[in-house]
């Protein structure tokens, strides 16, 4: 392979390796070229892409060479990750957002009692990423927060209205989680919790609430 070649597969290699980046000795082990080769090709490249005005660059951190994008580049970056369009969402984060566009406005312990476990979090990391908001409080001991969706959540969906969510057994198993809620009591070795005790003592179930909204919209 002529020199130049090189480049480009050292290039793939970086970007292959991610944050992870690679060390000298491992660059050389997989190419087969002499550490004073692989270092002059990747001062070359260094200075090639900064002259060319590339996007990305090569660093090099305690020995280990990463490729990354450059610093000025950040708060394009930042606006990019905190977009609710553009980040996936985890399996808690998706069940639980299922839970409380079809339930909404709900609570969150009405939310933990549906799923089996604590949603704290993934109501946390749907609230940042703005795909849900607070519509209000409940009555009752507590008044606790009410929650439901947001505009951005239809945009995400790529929805008009609510009305044009498709029924809920299309996205959601909720036999399926029940017996994995099962199984997971079994492997601890305990009891399912009752329905009575409270998942928090900060949030208590209010005895009654404004509005109750059925499993599954009539539209």
């Amino acid at each position: 392979m002529e020199r130049e070649q090189w480049k480009p597969v050292i290039e793939g290699l970086l970007f292959a390796a991610g944050e992870d980046g690679l060390r000298l000795t491992e660059m050389m082990e997989v190419t087969g070229l002499y550490k004073p080769v692989l270092t002059q090709l990747i001062e070359e490249m260094r200075r090639e892409w900064k002259e060319q005005g590339r996007g990305v660059q090569i660093v090099e951190v305690a020995q280990v060479y990463q490729l990354t994008t450059l610093p000025e580049h950040r708060p394009y970056f930042e606006k990019l990750a905190q977009s609710p369009t553009r980040s996936r969402l985890s399996r808690a984060a998706l069940e639980t957002l299922a839970i409380i566009a079809y339930r909404q406005p709900i609570i969150r312990v009405d939310v933990e009692e549906v799923r089996g476990v604590k949603c704290d979090k993934a109501i946390y990391y749907l609230k940042r990423k703005g795909l849900i908001r607070e519509v209000g409080r409940a009555e009752g001991a507590g008044r606790p927060i009410l929650y439901g969706t947001s505009r951005d959540f239809l945009n995400y969906f790529g929805l008009k209205s609510l009305d044009e969510l498709p029924p809920v057994d299309s996205i959601f198993d909720w036999a399926e989680m029940e017996q994995e809620r099962e199984e997971l009591y079994r492997r601890l070795g305990v009891e399912p919790q009752s329905e009575d005790v409270a998942n928090d003592e900060d949030e208590v179930e209010p005895d009654s609430q404004k509005v109750e909204i059925d499993l599954i919209s009539e539209a």
